[in-house]
Parts: structure tokens; C-alpha cells; sequence
């Protein structure tokens, strides 16, 4: 049997609040917290300023081959993780509810996928690292030695977006955002290339009613044992 690698894996649909999550157990554990769906986002962002047509493979593949994307510790421990494209920072660019809808179809593309489970699978070869998802525990490192799948209601996952656009003071449709999750939902879940799945020897936990801080201590008493 091959060896566990000294990795956490934490996957689940848009909302459920892995981002907090990850940071959070990546804090306590003094690992590097790894988040790929930036990455995507980042790939979607640059795809669609150079535009760049999705369905032309070669062309995708030229973009990707050129590009550098970068991830850099939060100024701040509850800041998201600073996102670079070419040396421009453009994480407040890729976090909104369109540009992940971006992210999801571009996902999608296999060769997007190859090029960033490489990417990632380098990042984490040394170990230590919590690894944010919707395929790492499945397809990206499917030897880590801790797998979670983290869930909510569609509802709930709605509200919680709904009150951060709110606070950012952003105006919003929340008929809309509702139906992008479950949306999105359905496209990650049915894509032929790494589809959002838990993996077999995942711990299931559901968040829908749980504080990020309760969701992290039921996550280290796991990996305490």
C-alpha cells in the first residue's frame, strides 16, 4: 500500500465555507494552506481577459503554457490567500459569483485540469499542507493521510454568500445567487473530468448548522486519532 502523505483534504461545493475552513486548520496545525479553486479562478480571469476561445484546446494549451500563477500567504491570518496571474495580483477580481461560474465550466477542460493537478501535486510533494477543493482528496492527492468533505444545504450556502456580498456592500439577487450554487452544483457533479465527489475514505461533515470554528475541532479530533 502506498504511503500516506502528511496532507489534509478538504473538499465540497462553492459556500460551504472551506476557504475559512482551511485557513483555520492550516493555522492550527502550522501547515500551508493550498487553495486550488483560486487557481482556477486565476486560469478563468486570464483566459478571459486574453480571450481566449474555450473550445479551441490548442489555444487554451498556448495560454497555459505561458502563464505563471503564483499563491502568497495572506497579509492577515482571516484574509484570503493573495492570487497572482503574471506577477499582477488579481484576487479581488476572481471572487465573485460569476467569475466562479468561470471557473466551474474552464474546470471542466482537461487540459486546464492536467496542467493544474501538476501544478498542485509539486506544491504539496514536501507534505504539510491543507489542500482546499472540489477533486483533491480524489484525484489531486489521493494518498493524503486526512480526507474531509465538507457539505451544506443549498439554502444555507446561499445565505452565507448573500451576507458577504451584503457586507462588502454589494448589491445582489438572491433568487440568482441560489440558483447559481445549485447550478454550479450540478455542473462540477456531472463534468466528465474529476467530477465534485467525496472520496471513498472521506469523513462527511455537514456544516449547514455548525460555526467554522466547531466544523475545525471536529476535523482535529479526526486527525487526532
Amino acid at each position: 500500500m502506498p504511503e500516506k502523505l502528511d496532507i489534509v483534504t478538504i473538499d465540497g461545493p462553492s459556500g460551504v465555507g472551506k476557504s475559512t475552513v482551511s485557513r483555520g486548520l492550516a493555522n492550527r496545525l502550522g501547515f500551508v494552506y493550498l487553495d486550488t479553486g483560486a487557481m482556477y479562478r486565476a486560469v478563468a480571469y486570464g483566459l478571459q481577459q486574453a480571450a481566449v476561445d474555450l473550445e479551441n484546446e490548442a489555444e487554451v494549451k498556448r495560454f497555459l503554457d505561458g502563464m505563471k500563477v503564483e499563491l502568497l500567504p495572506p497579509g492577515r491570518p482571516d484574509d484570503d490567500v493573495r492570487v497572482f496571474l503574471d506577477g499582477e495580483e488579481i484576487g479581488g477580481l476572481i471572487r465573485t459569483p460569476e467569475m466562479g461560474m468561470l471557473a466551474s465550466r474552464v474546470s471542466a477542460l482537461p487540459v486546464v485540469r492536467k496542467k493544474l493537478t501538476i501544478l498542485q501535486q509539486a506544491m504539496g510533494r514536501n507534505g504539510k499542507i491543507v489542500a482546499e477543493g472540489r477533486d483533491t482528496g480524489t484525484v489531486v492527492f489521493p494518498q493524503a493521510a486526512w480526507k474531509f468533505y465538507l457539505d451544506a444545504a443549498p439554502e444555507e450556502r446561499a445565505r452565507r454568500r448573500i451576507d458577504q456580498l451584503k457586507a462588502r456592500g454589494e448589491q445582489v439577487d438572491e433568487v440568482e445567487i441560489l440558483a447559481q450554487i445549485i447550478k454550479r452544483d450540478r455542473d462540477d457533479s456531472e463534468r466528465t473530468i474529476a467530477p465534485l465527489k467525496a472520496a471513498d475514505d472521506a469523513v462527511r461533515i455537514d456544516s449547514s448548522r455548525l460555526s467554522a470554528s466547531e466544523v475545525i475541532e471536529q476535523m482535529l479530533e479526526v486527525i487526532g486519532r
